[in-house]
């Protein structure tokens, strides 16, 4: 055995152990973190595959952006784990069947890409390399699943930031269209006021010195 056979093992068993813990995990949060580590090795098998493209769009998109906003949502609604676990035993043999026939459906589909008598790829294809022919068969071939896809993470943005969206009644917010409409009128008032000395408690009045000192001499 190779060291890229080893590493082969070692990531896959990684990779096995954290999507076993994402679904047995206690806590939520502990469930994303180990979904991270589990994006995490199926980048590094990806790399040994020599799709280094494919590798670093998943730790850049689902590690570096998806996961975060999966880490918001679930510190943001603060989800009670234990009310979403009843029932786990009651449904573990409809789901484990239901997850057999997709890993079966998976391996159907991906079984041909094993075939040892698969034809060599061209040469222009090895010197452009993978990054370059997969751009060019996503952006010519793929263009509208693509926006589709685009079209689905926008709108899985605007729902996530909809549901941690609460209102609250101390907090203060302001309304756009109005202080876009304000006038000069609405913030600021002039007011004439008469000119006003302000005298202390102790202070004579103009005029009782004198009267004050006659009255002495009496």
């Amino acid at each position: 055995m190779d060291t890229t056979s080893a590493l082969f093992y070692v990531f896959s068993a990684v990779l096995l152990f954290a999507a076993v813990r994402v679904i047995t995990a206690r806590s939520t949060v502990h469930a994303a973190l180990f979904l991270v580590l589990a994006f995490f090795s199926a980048s590094c098998v990806w790399m040994l595959l020599h799709a280094e493209f494919l590798a670093i769009t998943l730790v850049l998109v689902y590690v570096g952006a998806v996961m975060v906003l999966f880490l918001f949502v679930v510190m943001m609604l603060d989800l009670n784990s234990d009310r979403f676990r009843e029932g786990f035993w009651k449904h573990l043999p409809l789901a484990g069947l239901v997850g057999a026939l997709i890993a079966l459906e998976m391996a159907l589909v991906l079984m041909r890409g094993f075939q040892l008598d698969a034809p060599e790829p061209a040469a222009e294809a090895v010197a452009m390399g993978n990054t370059r022919l997969l751009g060019i068969a996503i952006y010519t071939d793929y263009l509208y699943p693509l926006q589709l896809a685009a079209v689905l993470l926008l709108v899985a943005i605007i729902a996530a930031i909809a549901l941690t969206l609460r209102a609250r009644k101390d907090s203060r917010h302001m309304n756009p269209s109005e202080q876009v409409r304000v006038r000069k009128a609405d913030r600021v008032r002039l007011v004439k006021m008469p000119p006003v000395v302000a005298r202390t408690a102790g202070a004579a009045q103009p005029g009782t010195e004198g009267q004050a000192g006659e009255g002495a001499q009496r």
